[in-house]
């Protein structure tokens, strides 16, 4: 199966999904026209990425790409922000300010989060689409906007124009040329080469040869929900990039918090794992005395690359320091077995600090 990629000079969109590919085709075609986007999707599946990438493929890339999230803003300070300001206009207010609009002229303008622009400020955004001018704050003159305009939300506009949430007539005007954006567990395929795009990216920033991922982060990274999308994934590898040592990247070099939320079995753990058996001859296995084992590996490889330091295991393992020493009494570990990357176990003795 072919892969896609899309990308900006730091940021990327790959997927080899059938959903991904339509999206990819999708934003070829629609590349230099000049109608309103509507991206959507859950937070961190990429909706300023796509926005980015819409304006590098169109006729517009050589002009200003301006990206403001609408949910920064107050009530009273957005139209300043978007339409600019005339001096005096408020208290604070010494001089002339352009506006978003005005500072993306002859290019694009994304306004992100635009399901959290409150209903007295719509009915200006829905004159702006109509008529492609704007009036600064405290200003009576009409200034011209050459913009395109893609807007992104992370929830259902039209859900929330029944609510009674979102002006009807300014949807309408937003959704010309709408973009679904899947989260990543709904195009999980997409996760491995997304994975290794990111580890790749933030060991090279280090100046660090990329080292190979282990068969069992590969499966717990298939597993996991990642409710933040991609950018969770993306903030996971970066993580994995500051703190393995490893020589390739193990299960113990992962956050507990994402490997204990993966669901099943702990992957390709010889001494978590019991190897598999017919059901009629398998052994019983006890749950707890697998959990601790599990937590025992992850406390000796941040032990390990802590060099025995409490206080930065704990930051790593992302616990209270007196949790930690409560979980390494807990697991009899008082001089702690750790991990090579070879395999090898060795013993290290605890820091006091």
């Amino acid at each position: 199966m072919t892969t896609s990629t899309l990308a900006t000079m730091d940021s990327v969109v790959v997927g080899r999904s059938a959903r991904m590919r339509a999206v990819f085709e999708f934003l070829r075609v629609i590349g230099n026209s000049d109608s309103t986007v509507l991206v959507t999707g859950e937070s961190g599946t990429g909706k300023e990425v796509t926005a980015t990438l819409i304006h590098q493929s169109s006729r517009r890339k050589h002009h200003p790409f301006v990206a403001v999230s609408c949910a920064l803003f107050s009530e009273t300070l957005i139209e300043s922000e978007l339409f600019g300001h005339e001096r005096g206009a408020f208290t604070g207010a010494i001089k002339d300010r352009p506006g978003r609009f005005e500072l993306a002229d002859g290019g694009t303008i994304f306004l992100d989060d635009i399901d959290d622009v409150p209903l007295s400020m719509q009915v200006k955004l829905l004159r702006v689409l109509q008529n492609r001018t704007i009036e600064r704050l405290g200003g009576t003159r009409t200034v011209p906007v050459n913009v395109r305009v893609i807007a992104g939300s992370k929830r259902d506009l039209k859900q929330m124009v029944v609510d009674g949430k979102f002006r009807e007539d300014l949807f309408y005007r937003l959704n010309v040329l709408p973009i679904a954006l899947p989260p990543l567990r709904e195009r999980r395929e997409d996760i491995p080469m997304l994975m290794d795009h990111f580890i790749e990216r933030y060991f090279r920033r280090r100046g660090e040869d990329v080292p190979p991922v282990s068969e069992a982060v590969k499966q717990a990274f298939l597993r996991y929900g990642w409710p933040g999308n991609v950018r969770e994934l993306e903030n996971a590898c970066e993580r994995i990039a500051q703190t393995c040592t490893c020589g390739t990247v193990r299960i113990g070099c992962m956050s507990a918090s994402i490997l204990l939320r993966a669901g099943g079995p702990p992957p390709d753990l010889s001494a978590v794992a019991p190897a598999s058996a017919p059901a009629k001859d398998a052994a019983p296995v006890s749950l707890d005395d697998r959990i601790r084992d599990l937590e025992a590996n992850l406390i000796g490889w941040a032990l390990k690359v802590s060099n025995g330091n409490k206080s930065r295991a704990a930051e790593l393992l992302q616990i209270k320091r007196s949790t930690l020493g409560d979980r390494i009494n807990r697991c009899g570990l008082g001089r702690v077995e750790t991990i090579r990357a070879d395999g090898e176990a060795t013993s290290s003795t605890l820091s006091a600090s």
